[in-house]
């Protein structure tokens, strides 16, 4: 099924729309008996990738015995850090196992117009993320205006990420909208994929974010999300992108 508006495919079934999640845990308070149970229903659930805090990707790795993805943060979640620090966090991630790494940009430096500081960052991620692992770029969407969202999705592509994404889900501006999922898809092109995270609770939601150009889908509540094709029988309308 395809989007009218947008031409982008629209996932008719929880199968398909499972491929699209990464399954998160980063809550503080999470035990590693938490990471074990959100690997298993991951699993159960058919989710491309668990992400998990850096301190769990080891355990991630060997309770998802090679099942799906695992996926972890650098810089999380304020994006404050040395960039030294973020390459040296993200080089510790892949050395315990992890396939992809979600870096927070210096949110204060994008809205400062420093985009040059933002794309020196995101290249000394990427120098520690070797080019078979996924590089995902944070970049907090609702904290910035539109030229700020363009800009850094611009840094992040000229730094060599492999995704931009929306939001943390931790900074009080909020988390993914469309019209930001929309904007930063046109901006890459497809060259970059877009991961929508942040607020993403239902199925009207999740299938709004792919119809505007969300690749990937960070969910925390994927079970709930999922079983809304069971409650209606199928995929509901995507609400208006705006693109």
């Amino acid at each position: 099924m395809t989007d009218e508006r947008t031409g982008h495919p629209i996932p008719t079934t929880a199968a398909e729309l499972a491929r699209y999640v990464d399954h998160t845990l980063l809550k503080p308070e999470a035990t590693a008996a938490d990471v074990t149970a959100l690997v298993e229903e991951g699993a159960r659930l058919g989710v491309f990738s668990v992400c998990v805090s850096p301190t769990f990707v080891a355990h991630a790795v060997e309770a998802a015995a090679g099942r799906l993805a695992v996926a972890t943060v650098c810089g999380f979640p304020s994006g404050k850090h040395a960039s030294d620090i973020k390459a040296a966090e993200a080089a510790r991630s892949v050395v315990d196992g992890a396939d992809e790494v979600d870096m927070v940009i210096d949110v204060g430096a994008a809205r400062a117009g420093g985009f040059d500081l933002v794309q020196a960052d995101v290249a000394a991620v990427r120098a520690a993320v070797p080019g078979d692992k996924v590089l995902k770029v944070i970049i907090e969407s609702a904290a910035l205006d539109d030229e700020q969202v363009v800009a850094v999705c611009r840094a992040a592509e000229a730094a060599g990420a492999d995704f931009v994404k929306t939001s943390t889900g931790f900074h009080p501006a909020g988390g993914a909208s469309v019209h930001a999922v929309g904007l930063m898809s046109a901006t890459v092109g497809g060259r970059l994929g877009v991961k929508a995270s942040g607020g993403v609770r239902t199925l009207d939601d999740a299938l709004a974010m792919v119809a505007a150009g969300a690749t990937r889908l960070g969910l925390s509540g994927t079970a709930g999300v999922l079983a809304g094709f069971a409650e209606d029988g199928g995929p509901r309308p995507a609400a208006d992108s705006g693109y």
